[in-house]
């Protein structure tokens, strides 16, 4: 994402604007305190916000 947070999970589709569905999905994001890990079934990620794409990448150690 353009913030410093990771998004990893299963992708399941996208659209005319990239917007990617993903499911079993793990977002890491660093906080001044740490890593922040949240656990979602399913998110809808808007294009504009995805600068990368990894296929087959490894997500965030937990």
């Amino acid at each position: 994402m353009k913030s410093d947070e990771e998004t990893v999970g299963i992708f399941l589709g996208f659209g005319d604007f990239v917007n990617m569905v993903l499911e079993d999905v793990t977002e890491s994001e660093i906080i001044p305190e740490g890593r922040r890990i949240t656990k979602l079934d399913q998110v809808l990620l808007n294009g504009n916000n995805i600068p990368m794409l990894v296929p087959g990448g490894q997500g965030p150690e937990i």
